[in-house]
């Protein structure tokens, strides 16, 4: 008899008219290599499972010490002033800027000549502006880019991530609010009174340079009022009107002393007891408002959340810490139970130090770090590294790594 082949639809057998020993060996064959299969897929989902497990077991880890990795003798006077800039520090003084590393170690050094230096970073960007003077200079992590003059009294700057800056200037009756590029070139002018508009008290400059975020305070007698303004200087706002602004909001017996984009499209107004969201893609629109019964102490926040801290109530605590969402939803809260002097905030946790104490806490509420460092602490920030953090003291700066080490140990 000729052998002919068919095919079973039902399980995929491939048959020999005539050999049944061939089909059956077929079948078996092909039933060990579901079993395989079932028992592969069985091994990769209970090996998902672990490393999910473990996964989050590390990063929800509370440590209750740390190692000393590296500590180098530094003289941090008195009279400088330090911000977190390109993963690393700026320290700021009347006379000069340094760019310091991980390590403690100045990567570079810019003489300046102001009274009352402040300075704002993003980014690989930072410009340094002489409050009440006219000195304005921008800074890369590579060094200084750009130096100018105002022509009037400074009261106010931001920068944005790409090195664009926005100066708030004071004269007798007109305000100027002007835009330049990173290497000082004149991008736009806005001009207000004071009679009209207020005194302009904070501006925000959006990570793209290309819109503004403005709050005024007006003062009628005894009454108090605040407006906030939004500007845009891409073709929206070129097609809106002749002075860019396209949108404004005003709050009666309410202060916002500080707006900041928090990412791009998102704009954050702090008012002394509420909490404003606005989003601003190219006009702003309301998003969220959130209100407390207390005042604000301090504000701080990434492009993941927004965090405030508020005088406690509770026994045996001094401030409450509260973490929203970008939605103005409430993600968490906690306290801490030391006067706080920093705080530092990015996408994954923030620190809030104060003397020598120190709490380290991650964006979804799980403590990381609660305790004392060897002194007291100027800044700390992390260094790219896992739990490892740069700590500035008054004359040392230290490498630290979180562990479980007790008390602590030093390599």
């Amino acid at each position: 008899m000729k052998d002919r082949q068919k095919k079973n639809k039902d399980d995929n057998v491939i048959y020999v008219r005539g050999n049944e020993e061939a089909g059956e060996n077929n079948r078996l064959k092909e039933k060990g290599r579901k079993k395989k299969n079932n028992l592969f897929l069985l091994l990769l989902l209970f090996l998902i499972i672990v490393v999910t497990a473990v996964i989050t077991m590390i990063s929800n880890k509370e440590y209750k010490g740390y190692r000393v990795l590296s500590q180098t003798e530094t003289n941090y006077e008195n009279t400088a002033s330090y911000i977190q800039f390109s993963n690393n520090l700026l320290k700021y003084t009347p006379d000069g800027v340094s760019y310091i590393n991980r390590n403690g170690d100045t990567v570079w050094s810019a003489g300046i000549n102001m009274k009352m230096p402040i300075a704002v970073a993003r980014g690989n960007y930072a410009v340094v502006a002489d409050l009440n003077g006219n000195a304005v200079s921008v800074f890369s992590n590579e060094g200084q880019v750009s130096s100018l003059t105002m022509p009037y009294t400074i009261c106010d700057v931001d920068i944005a991530k790409q090195g664009a800056f926005a100066v708030v200037l004071e004269s007798d009756k007109t305000n100027y609010i002007k835009l330049y590029d990173k290497n000082g070139k004149d991008v736009y002018e806005l001009q207000t009174t004071i009679d009209k508009s207020g005194y302009p008290i904070d501006i925000a400059i959006s990570e793209d340079g290309k819109k503004l975020f403005t709050s005024y305070i007006n003062m009628n007698g005894t009454t108090i009022s605040n407006n906030l303004a939004a500007y845009n200087f891409g073709d929206v706002g070129q097609n809106t009107n002749a002075d860019r602004m396209v949108g404004g909001y005003m709050f009666d017996s309410q202060v916002i002393p500080k707006v900041s984009f928090v990412d791009n499209d998102t704009v954050c107004a702090f008012g002394t007891k509420e909490i404003n969201i606005y989003a601003m893609k190219e006009k702003p629109s309301e998003k969220a408002k959130i209100k407390f019964d207390n005042e604000i102490q301090s504000v701080f926040y990434s492009e993941k959340y927004i965090g405030v801290i508020l005088k406690s109530e509770k026994e045996g605590s001094l401030f409450d810490v509260k973490v929203y969402d970008l939605k103005g939803k409430l993600k968490f809260e906690t306290d801490i139970d030391f006067n706080y002097d920093n705080i530092y905030a990015d996408k994954k946790e923030f620190i809030i130090t104060g003397g020598s104490d120190c709490v380290i806490m991650r964006k979804n509420g799980k403590l990381k770090y609660k305790g004392t460092l060897s002194g007291r602490i100027s800044n700390m920030v992390p260094t790219g590294n896992r739990l490892e953090y740069v700590v500035t003291y008054d004359n040392f700066t230290e490498i630290i790594k979180l562990s479980n080490d007790n008390p602590v140990e030093s390599d």
